[in-house]
Formats: structure tokens, C-alpha cells, sequence
């Protein structure tokens, strides 16, 4: 018996016993988990940790399987797996198109299986490509009448569409110019019956409809329409037909009623007893009814007429509204016309037009605020209608008679009242006062109304009117009145002056929250100070206000501006950098001693600056007694003296150059020396001036006029007057004449642009003579043209509309051409063919030949034909219409290609043709107008855009090359020549690319292809070179030393030979083989690199030492650190083999001694470190330790169990799942798997 045995046995006999603890059994200590369907009860499929509420969502995602029968397969078994290739190619590209994931598999009896899941409508896209191209496709044709192909084809062809989704298969409908009735259906035998029976289904449909038009004249449509439309809605309701009567606003003589054939002829037989009925019996009557009452007689939409028709029996037709006619027309059976015209008279007297008399001014009262007034009227008389009309000074009320006398009563009375205790007054005010009487933010004139409790009304500026109105109570309208007179009068009376006073003062003047202009306006109280807006950095302040105070305001402003003006003179003195430092002086005494003394202020340019210039601001006098004493410390350190040159101004800034370029190369010229000033350019001052050593000073003078000289000579000015509108003719189209000006004088001319103020005057600048040579040219054009004259010409009658058409754009482009000169011609109706041109005699004589020029390409007009496939009409008229413009433009024709097909869509009725045929129209015609010569270079031009395709002779394999990576080679090639380059699939293995674009470009891009050809043929050519291999046999031992730590030997070899060097793998045949590949001269040079190596391996020895494992981590170190000196002190590699006590060393003879003997060594003394350290351990911990053992021997016994599957009689069975269950889900038993998982929500 074993331990375990014993363990049971002992605890079975001592169950009794209670100081023992009771041994559970088998099945208590090891409970069967939840997935054991016999001891775990379920009451639902679901787990209970499952939230019953979580609803679960629908997958978008469904599958089917589809199976194709060995016989209809597209791709049988073929040699060598070729069939299965193409197979497979062909779901991949199903897959792609239709998103969807495709699993094929081949059963036994060949047939072929497939497993499609992606969305449902993506399936079922899938399934018909699948029928289609991997299952035999038949061809069935069903004969169908024409009339009922539309009906096929559905809406925009949606219903064929679908067809062909469901039953997999593709159906050809003929077009409709065709005459052809058959209808071809391709696909697999089962999609084909579907799709035949479907269709002749439809057809049936079809042939049981018709449509009858019935002539019955648009007099009598009211009656078969009946009141209301009931009588055609009933026929409709009964019969299963559509019954189609034109609308009133379309003159139409025609019913059509259309449906199943014999509720069409019940429906045309009750249509035409009624009509036969109306036409035999019915009379009409005319009668004279205002136009103004038409609409009463109409009613809304047309109710009116509808209820007479309903109630008499009896038609009403009345005259367009567009008509002066006022005659209506009833119509009807003669005993029922009576009643009709009762009822007639009686709706267009139900509404009456009543006007009441009142001023406009007070149609706002009765209006009252937001319609308070009118409202209480309206309210009680809610069909009455009340307009206010300013125009006609009346109120015009609409409505029954019975509610429109009481709202004219009401209103009467109120304008009455509104006479007697309201007044208007009239006061005219210059417009310009009307901004001081309204005030600052409307506070005068808000004073005014509020004071008198009146309406006052002040035109807009737009208006530009003097009429102010006043209205309300008479004594304050009286009162407002005279106050308003008197404004109007103390206004006129009043002194405006202006005062200019610069900008940068102004906040000076004004103060700090207003306190100084405060202080200045109390002591001219009368007199009104505005200061112009701070944006507007304008000079200009204004006074208002009584005259001896304006004149005495305007002083007191004057001498405060002059004492700014005078405190704040500003002065600029250069002075040389490197002196900057002595003027400041030790700690700033010198500048601030100048300031103090000068009372000035002294900016000195900031010290990592460029900027020599030393600012002083003050009074004039004390600004140039600092430049004085600035200039003196100067001179103490230099002797710099100081000229001055007199320079035109207007020479200043081309002097000065772009950026100060031209004078700081002046002063670089003289090593920095010399100071070049000019002065500010608001001054006007002419005079430069020049600073530094004398002889460089005199030097840069001399120069500096030179160039002034050059300059002067060059910018000479000259000025004439012409009027603007011949400018556009001096010019020329596209500044061609005056370019030539240019050109032969070397003038620079200059005509005024359009926000200048003087529109007339042109400036011509250069040398003198060529200045004057290009006046003298352009006064005389201007002499020309400024000589007018008239003259006159035939045009013939027939082409006087293409010039007067669109409001004479032609003739406007002709006077803006010829400096605006006027063509008249004759009025219509006149039978003069003479046409009158007036203007500048050049101009004069221009227009008439531009004129001369269109009428004879209106006499030659013609419109030839063009026939460009229509494939390739989008390329000929190019990206945003670039080409065809460029034809029009060149040849000045016109060019119309045809109308997009604007066809009724698929399965639209579209317009009927009777009796004929319906020409469709020629989808490749271009039509080319204008003058016959030109016409015919035109179609030439039109012919060369269209695109040809030429075939290149590339070798197959050169193709990947000519795409390119991301198929950014060939994209280049296309956009380099703008063509098409189209390079066969690969599985057809062809040498031919084809390319195709217009004619004149194809030549280029053949040479530039056949250039890109042999770039890559040499290509080619290196990559041969560059992979010859050649193979070294090294043992398989050295491989690691060649490669080196982390691959560095063989990286430097690779790199400095440029070559490819391969190692075997492991269990390769060849282990000591090494492929070098590159040119082969490189492979030879690494060659001898890596047999350098093997030689020195070679002489290698390798030394196998017994070292204790316990050591090894410590001779390794830390990643390999303490190992990696070690090799490196001692030139030496070192491997330690696995599970061993050996360690291997490997190198010179020499070295490895010496690397031996410290490794011993280092064991030696390692060896020792352990041994004390367990001698230490053993030591501190074996007390403790021996406690806890016997105390662990003692206290703890086994676990057991009773009961045990190994304590049963017999051999143990592993395979019995009662014995041994599984660890949760479903047994293999024949339970039911549809249990919830053991551990919770699965997903």
C-alpha cells in the first residue's frame, strides 16, 4: 500500500474519533463545474449572468452558399492548375468589386461550392457575378413588343436592374431607334427561365392595357370633368382607368384615357354619350361683366365656377386676365342657362369697392401702433379687405356689401376726427443743417418731438430733399414749426471755418477724458469744436458757430497749434557711429549736459543698430545750438568737415535706390568714411549732405553728382493732355501701338489710372530727345483722332439685326475698340440700308473696316459639318472648354457640339409620335459657323485635336519598369506629353503599349518613351552586372567571426566593396558556401577581404578549459560586459556551451595562454567568494531553520479524500467522463449544447 493508501485507511478508522478533522470524499473536495449538464439544473438557454434586457443586435452581415454543377463550370480541370488559377483571379476581382468575402471549395462529384458573406445587397451583387463568370453562360431571345420594352426597363432603368440582380443574368433591351421587338438573356439555364418568365409576365401586363384619344373640343371639358372632377374620378373608380383632360391654361382639343382594354371602352362610351349629349343640346350666353369682378366670378382656385357648374349645370368662360375683353360666356342646356346667369350676376356683385378720402400722412393713425386701430375695425368684418394707398391719398376698402359699408362708415368718421384734432406743418431746411438739427445720436430733434408731443420727419441724405414735416397736436406742430424755423435760421446765420491743425497734436488739445477741449469750449461756449475721427489721421478741425466767436476760436487754436509746431521742430543729424559713445559720454554726462543746456529732446539710434542718424526735437533755435555742440564733440575726435550739394528732389529717392541700396554703396565705396544725407522727402528741400574726411568727402561729392547728372539726363518729364476716352486707342489692343511708341523712342509713356483725379493727362518720361520725339508722335495721333468726322457706309437690311441684337453688344465692343466712336443705323421699319459712323477720323476709319469685316463674315457665313466620334468629344473640347476656345478665338467661328442625351429615361413615357418617326439626333456631329474660309481651317483644327492611338514596340519585360513604383513613371510620361499610355495586363505577355493623343504630340511621346526604353536598358545592362555572384568556400566555423557582433565585420565589408554577401542557413546542404554578389570586380576585392579573415582564423588555436558553472555569470557580467573586456584586453573570442562546466577560447597561440591563465585565475579567486559566503549563510540560518523543519514535520499531515476514482477495484479509466469530467461547456454525451458558457457573457 502506498502513502496516500495509508492516509485513507488511518483516516477512515478514525472518523469517530473528534479530536480528528473529518476526511471529505472525492466528489465534496472536487465539485462538478457548471458545464456538466446532469448536475448543473438550466431553466433558460441563456446564462443567468447574461442581462436579460441587453438586446442582442442583428449582424449587417448574412451569408449563402451557391453551387455550381460540374457540367456548367466556366473553368473545367486543366493541366498543371491553370484552370484553379484563373479561378481564383476571378473571385479576387469579385471580392474586390462587390466587398464581399468569397470561400471556394471542389466537392467530390466536381462541382464547385462557394461560401459568400458581406452585407445583403453586396450577396446578392456577388451571386450574379459569380453565375456570370464562373458558370456557363446560354443565350436565350424572347420575342417582345416594342410598346412594352419601356415598361421593362422601368424608371431610368431601375426595374431592369433589379431583374438582372435577382436572376443573375444579363439582359440586352434593343434601343429605341431600333425596330427590333427581340430581347436577348444571357446567363445560367435557372437565371434565364426566371428572367423569361418574368418578362413575358410583364408583357401579358401590358397587352391586356390600352389608350384611347378622344377629339372632343376643350369647350365642353368642364362637362366630362364634371363638378369638381367627381364625374371623371367615378368613371376612373369603376372602370380601372386613367382619364387625362387638359388643364385650362392649355389649348388642347383631346381626352385620353388610358387602362385595361375593356374598362377603356366602357369608360370612351359614357365619355362620348355625355359629349355627344352637351354638343347637341347646349346653347351659350354672353354678357358684360366688369374685369375688376372676373375674380369673384373665379373665386379661389377656381372654386367659384366649380360650385356653378355643380348647382346650375352650367360652364363659365371668361377672357385671359391679360385680355381688355370683359365679355363672359355661359354655357349650357337652355333651361338651366337662366339659373347660370342668376347665379353668375349674384358672385360678381358679392364684393364691392368702397373708397374713403384721407391724406397718406394720416394713414398711420388710422393704422395705429403695429395695426392696434384697423385691427379693431377688421376684426368684426372679417371678409373685408382694407389697402392704403399713399399714391391716390384714399383708403380703399373690398368686400360684401354688408360688412364694406360699415368699415367705410368707421373709417369716415375716424379720419373726421383725425382732421379736427390733428394738424401737419411744412419746414424747408438746407439739407446740409439737417445733421445739427437731428443732433448727436438724435438728442435735438428726440428734445423736440417729446417737448411737443409731435411726429417730425427729416429726409434721408440719399433723398436729398429740404422738406421737413411736422405732424401731430395743431399747437404743437404750431410750436415745433417756429422753434424748427428758428434752428433753420440761427443755422444759416452761423460761420463754419476750419482749422488745420497737424494730427500728432491733436490728443495734445484734446487732453486727457476731454479736460483741455472742455477748458477751450468754456471759454467759447457758442461755438461748436469736432475734431475729425482718429482713424482718418486728418488735419482738419472744425468750428461752428457765431462768427466773431468762430474767428476767435479759430486764433486761439492757431497759436496753440504754432507753439506745438514750434516745441516740436525735429532735426536729424548723422553723426559716425563710432563716435555715438563720446557724445553720450562716461555715464551719459555729455547728452544729458546738451539736453539741459538746449532744453531738447535727444534720441540717439539704439546701439546694435545700423542707423547713424542722431534725432533732436524742440524749438528750432535750441535744436540747432545741440546739433552745434554735437558736431563740435565730433570734430574733437576726427577731422570731419561737412558740404552740401544742391540735387533735384525728384532725383532723391533714385538716388537713394531700393532700400537705400545705391547711395549705401556709395558710402561703402569710401570704407564707411563718408555720410550721405538726404533729406526728408515731405520737406521739398534739395540740398544732400555729404560728411567725413575732406579728400573723401570731395571724392564721393564729385561721384554723387555724376550719377545725378546721369539720372537727370534720363528722367526727363513731359506732359500732354488727351481726352480719356481715346486713351484705350493710343494704347491699343493688348498695348500693342503704344509699345511700339516705346520701342522706337525708348520714352517710358504713362497714362493715368483709374483712381486718378486728372483722367486726361499722360506723362512721358526718358532722355529729352526721346521725350520729345515721343510727344511729337503721340500729339499728332492725338490731333487725329480729336479731328471728327462722319462718314457713311451700305450695310444691307438682312444683317442690321445681328448688330442691334442684345441691345447693341456688338456696336459697344466696336466703340470700346476705336476710341468710342457712334454707329447709328437707320430705325426699324426705315428701308434705308445707310449707316452713319461719327467719331475720331482714325477711329472713324477703323470701325468701318471692322465693320466691312463682319458684314462680309455675315455674307459668307456658312455651317459646315464635323464627324468626331462622340467618345472623343470631351478630349477635343479640352479641360474647362481650353481647346475649343483656343479654335473659336484663333479662327473666329462658332463650334456647336450636340446636346447631352436629354432622351426620357428608361421606362418614361416621353412625347408620343404619331403617324411618324422621332429622328434622334446625331450624337457625332460637330457644326462648325462662320466665315467659309475659315470654317474649313477650323474642322482641320477640330480634326487634329481629336485623338489617335500608335502602338510601341517595349519588351515585356521592360513594362514594370515604364509604370514605375505606384505607377508614378508612366503618370509622368502622361502628364510630360499629355497623352494616354496604355500598357497591356501582364498575363498576356505582349511587347505592344499603346499610346493615344492628338496627332501632333503622339511624336514626342514615342521619343520620349523609346528615351525612357534605353535609360532602361542600361539599367538593365548594370543590374546584370551588378548581380554577378561568385561563391567562396569558407568552413562553416568562421561564418560567425566573418559576420562579427551584430553583423559589423560583414557590414563594413559589404559597404566599402559595395557588394551583397549571403551566408548558408543552418540546415543547408552547402554550409560552407558564401555568395558574394555585385560587379565583379567588387565580389573579388570582398573576396580577399573575408579570406584575410579565414587566413587569420586559420591560424587560430582554440583551448578548452574546465571552469565551475557557480562562476560563470560573474566571468560573463553584466549584458555580457565583463566577458566582452576580456576578449577585447586579450584579442581573443570566448563561447561558453550550454548545460557544461567547459568554457572554449579561441586565438593566437599567444594570446589564448595569457587569456587561459586569467580566467583561471579569475575562477581561482571567484571560487573563494562563494565558498565564504555559504559558510556565512550556513552558519547565521541553520538554528532558525531547523526549528521550522521539525515544527513543519510534525504539525502538517497530507491531504486526502475518501472515495477516489484510483481507490475503485479495477484498472483506472482516464477516458470515463463520469470519473474524470471536463472542465465546463458542453459533454460529448448526447446532451443539448445549447447551454450558456460556464464563466459568464460570451459575444
Amino acid at each position: 500500500m502506498n502513502s496516500v493508501d495509508s492516509a485513507q485507511t488511518s483516516g477512515a478508522n478514525d472518523v469517530g474519533n473528534n479530536d480528528t478533522e473529518v476526511i471529505p470524499t472525492y466528489s465534496e473536495a472536487f465539485p462538478p463545474l457548471a458545464g456538466d449538464h446532469e448536475n448543473v439544473p438550466t431553466t433558460s438557454s441563456e446564462n443567468q449572468w447574461l442581462n436579460p434586457k441587453v438586446q442582442r443586435i442583428r449582424s449587417t452581415v448574412v451569408t449563402q452558399i451557391f453551387h455550381i454543377p460540374m457540367e456548367e463550370r466556366a473553368f473545367k480541370q486543366s493541366e498543371f492548375g491553370q484552370s484553379q488559377k484563373d479561378q481564383s483571379k476571378v473571385c479576387i476581382d469579385i471580392m474586390r468589386i462587390t466587398d464581399t468575402m468569397i470561400e471556394m471549395s471542389t466537392c467530390r462529384d466536381g462541382s464547385l461550392s462557394l461560401l459568400v458573406s458581406g452585407k445583403a445587397e453586396n450577396v446578392l451583387k456577388a451571386r450574379r457575378e459569380i453565375f456570370n463568370k464562373l458558370q456557363t453562360q446560354a443565350c436565350v431571345t424572347v420575342n417582345i413588343p416594342k410598346e412594352h420594352h419601356r415598361v421593362i426597363l422601368g424608371k431610368a432603368g431601375s426595374r431592369l436592374q433589379k431583374l438582372e440582380l435577382e436572376t443573375a443574368t444579363k439582359i440586352n433591351i434593343p434601343r429605341s431607334e431600333k425596330q427590333s421587338t427581340e430581347i436577348t438573356i444571357v446567363g445560367t439555364q435557372e437565371g434565364i427561365h426566371r428572367a423569361r418568365q418574368e418578362i413575358q409576365m410583364i408583357s401579358d401586363e401590358q397587352a391586356k392595357l390600352a389608350m384611347e384619344r378622344l377629339p372632343i373640343e376643350k369647350m365642353y371639358h368642364p362637362f366630362i370633368n364634371g363638378p369638381r372632377n367627381e364625374f371623371a374620378s367615378k368613371l376612373s373608380k369603376e372602370h380601372g382607368v386613367r382619364i387625362h383632360i387638359p388643364p385650362p391654361s392649355v389649348q388642347k382639343d383631346e381626352v385620353v384615357v388610358s387602362g385595361e382594354r375593356d374598362g377603356v371602352a366602357a369608360a370612351v362610351n359614357k365619355i362620348m354619350m355625355v359629349y355627344q349629349q352637351k354638343s347637341r343640346n347646349c346653347k351659350t350666353i354672353s354678357v358684360e361683366i366688369n374685369k375688376s369682378q372676373h375674380k369673384y366670378i373665379i373665386g379661389p382656385r377656381g372654386q367659384t365656377l366649380q360650385d356653378i357648374l355643380a348647382e346650375a349645370d352650367v360652364s363659365v368662360e371668361l377672357p385671359p386676365t391679360d385680355s381688355l375683353s370683359e365679355t363672359v360666356v355661359l354655357r349650357g342646356e337652355p333651361g338651366k342657362l337662366g339659373q347660370g346667369l342668376t347665379i353668375v350676376y349674384a358672385k360678381a356683385n358679392s364684393v364691392v369697392i368702397r373708397e374713403v378720402s384721407a391724406a397718406a400722412w394720416l394713414h398711420r393713425f388710422i393704422i395705429g401702433k403695429k395695426g392696434a386701430n384697423i385691427r379693431a375695425i377688421t376684426s368684426n368684418l372679417p371678409r373685408v379687405n382694407v389697402e392704403f394707398q399713399d399714391e391716390g391719398n384714399k383708403i380703399v376698402i373690398e368686400g360684401p356689401p354688408e360688412e364694406a359699408d360699415p368699415a367705410q362708415q368707421q373709417l369716415e368718421l375716424q379720419v373726421k376726427e383725425l382732421k379736427a384734432r390733428m394738424d401737419f406743418a411744412e419746414v424747408h431746411i438746407d439739407p446740409k443743417f439737417h445733421k445739427n438739427i437731428i443732433g448727436k445720436g438724435g438728442q435735438s430733434i428726440n428734445k423736440l418731438r417729446d417737448q411737443y408731443n409731435v411726429n417730425i420727419q427729416i429726409p434721408t441724405d440719399t433723398d436729398k430733399s429740404s422738406l421737413i414735416r411736422i405732424e401731430g397736436d395743431p399747437e404743437g406742430v404750431k410750436e415745433a414749426k417756429k422753434e424748427l424755423e428758428q434752428m433753420g435760421q440761427r443755422l444759416e446765420n452761423e460761420k463754419s471755418k476750419d482749422v488745420l491743425i497737424e494730427h500728432r497734436f491733436h490728443r495734445n488739445i484734446i487732453g486727457q477724458k476731454g479736460e483741455k477741449v472742455k477748458a477751450i469750449r468754456d471759454l467759447f461756449p457758442k461755438v461748436n469744436i469736432s475734431f475729425p475721427d482718429a482713424k482718418k489721421k486728418s488735419d482738419v478741425v472744425n468750428l461752428r458757430g457765431p462768427k466773431n466767436d468762430v474767428e476767435k476760436c479759430y486764433k486761439y487754436l492757431k497759436q496753440l497749434n504754432d507753439d506745438m509746431v514750434e516745441k516740436n521742430y525735429c532735426i536729424d543729424v548723422p553723426i559716425f557711429k563710432q563716435y555715438h559713445k563720446n557724445i553720450i559720454g562716461k555715464g551719459g554726462a555729455n547728452i544729458r549736459k546738451i539736453r539741459e543746456e538746449t532744453n531738447t529732446q535727444i534720441e540717439l539710434p539704439k546701439e546694435d543698430s545700423d542707423n547713424e542718424v542722431i534725432v533732436i526735437t524742440g524749438k528750432k533755435a535750441d535744436c540747432e545750438k545741440a546739433r552745434k555742440l554735437i558736431r563740435a564733440i565730433e570734430r574733437e575726435q576726427a577731422n570731419i568737415v561737412e558740404e552740401s550739394v544742391t540735387i533735384n528732389p525728384q532725383l532723391h529717392n533714385q538716388l537713394i535706390g531700393a532700400k537705400g541700396r545705391l547711395v549705401r554703396s556709395l558710402m561703402d565705396d569710401y570704407g564707411g568714411n563718408v555720410q550721405i544725407h538726404f533729406p526728408m522727402g515731405s520737406s521739398g528741400s534739395d540740398k544732400v549732405t555729404i560728411r567725413g574726411p575732406k579728400e573723401e568727402v570731395e571724392k564721393a561729392k564729385d561721384q554723387l553728382m555724376q550719377i545725378a547728372k546721369q539720372k537727370e539726363l534720363s528722367s526727363y518729364t513731359k506732359e500732354l493732355k488727351c481726352k480719356a476716352e481715346l486713351h484705350r486707342f493710343l494704347i491699343g489692343r493688348g498695348g500693342t501701338t503704344i509699345k511700339k511708341v516705346r520701342d522706337e523712342t525708348g520714352a517710358r509713356i504713362m497714362f493715368p489710372a483709374s483712381n486718378d483725379t486728372d483722367k486726361e493727362t499722360i506723362t512721358v518720361m526718358g532722355k529729352q530727345a526721346d521725350v520729345d520725339t515721343a510727344c511729337k508722335i503721340l500729339e499728332e495721333r492725338i490731333k487725329s483722332m480729336e479731328n471728327i468726322v462722319e462718314i457713311e457706309m451700305e450695310i444691307e437690311q438682312k444683317h442690321h439685326k445681328y448688330f442691334v441684337a442684345r441691345r447693341g453688344a456688338v456696336l459697344r465692343d466696336i466703340a470700346d475698340e476705336f476710341g468710342g466712336v457712334a454707329v447709328s443705323f437707320p430705325r426699324i421699319g426705315d428701308e434705308s440700308s445707310t449707316v452713319r459712323i461719327k467719331g475720331p477720323s482714325e477711329c472713324v476709319e477703323g470701325a468701318k473696316s471692322k465693320l466691312a469685316e463682319l458684314v462680309d463674315d455675315l455674307d459668307n457665313q456658312v455651317t459646315i459639318e464635323c464627324l468626331v466620334d462622340e467618345q472623343y468629344h470631351r478630349t477635343v473640347i479640352g479641360q474647362k472648354g481650353r481647346n475649343i476656345q483656343g479654335v473659336t478665338s484663333q479662327y473666329n467661328v462658332q463650334v456647336k457640339f450636340p446636346s447631352r442625351n436629354n432622351a426620357p429615361a428608361n421606362g418614361d413615357k416621353g412625347e408620343v409620335v404619331e403617324n411618324g418617326t422621332n429622328e434622334e439626333e446625331n450624337k457625332d456631329l460637330i457644326l462648325i459657323t462662320g466665315h467659309k474660309d475659315r470654317c474649313q481651317k477650323a474642322k482641320e483644327a477640330i480634326l487634329a485635336l481629336v485623338p489617335i492611338s500608335e502602338q510601341v514596340d517595349v519588351p515585356y519585360k521592360f513594362h514594370r519598369y515604364i509604370i514605375g513604383q505606384k505607377g508614378l513613371g508612366v503618370r509622368k510620361l502622361m502628364e510630360d506629353y499629355d497623352i494616354t499610355i496604355s500598357i497591356p495586363p501582364a498575363d498576356q505577355n505582349s511587347n505592344f503599349i499603346t499610346i493615344t493623343g492628338v496627332s501632333s504630340k503622339l511624336e514626342a511621346a514615342k521619343e520620349g518613351l523609346m528615351e525612357r526604353v534605353k535609360v532602361i536598358e542600361g539599367e538593365e545592362e548594370d543590374r546584370v552586372l551588378r548581380g554577378f555572384t561568385l561563391t567562396v568556400d569558407v568552413p562553416n566555423q568562421y561564418h560567425p567571426q566573418i559576420i562579427g557582433r551584430r553583423g559589423v565585420t560583414v557590414t563594413d565589408i559589404r559597404n566599402k566593396h559595395s557588394v551583397n554577401i549571403q551566408f548558408p542557413d543552418r540546415d543547408d546542404e552547402k554550409k560552407d558556401q558564401i555568395r558574394i554578389i555585385g560587379y565583379e570586380k567588387n565580389t573579388e576585392s570582398a573576396r580577399d577581404a573575408v579570406m584575410k579573415i579565414v587566413n587569420e582564423l586559420e591560424s587560430h588555436i582554440s583551448q578548452d578549459i574546465h571552469i565551475d558553472r557557480k562562476v560563470h555569470p560573474r566571468l560573463i557580467g553584466t549584458k555580457g560586459r565583463a566577458i566582452k573586456k576580456i576578449m577585447e584586453d586579450f584579442g581573443v573570442d570566448i563561447r561558453f556551451p550550454k548545460d557544461e562546466d567547459i568554457v572554449t577560447v579561441t586565438g593566437a597561440l599567444e594570446k589564448v595562454d595569457e587569456c587561459v591563465e586569467h580566467i583561471l585565475n579569475l575562477e581561482e579567486e571567484y571560487m573563494q567568494d562563494i565558498a565564504e559566503q555559504e559558510e556565512t549563510k550556513r552558519y547565521s540560518h541553520s538554528t532558525y531553520q531547523g526549528n521550522e523543519k521539525s515544527s513543519r514535520s510534525t504539525n502538517k499531515a497530507p491531504f486526502v479524500v475518501r472515495d477516489a476514482p484510483w481507490h475503485q477495484p479495477g484498472s483506472v479509466d482516464t477516458n470515463n467522463l463520469e470519473e474524470f469530467p471536463s472542465l465546463g461547456g458542453p459533454s460529448s454525451g448526447n446532451k443539448s449544447s445549447s447551454a450558456a458558457p460556464a464563466w459568464g457573457r460570451r459575444y
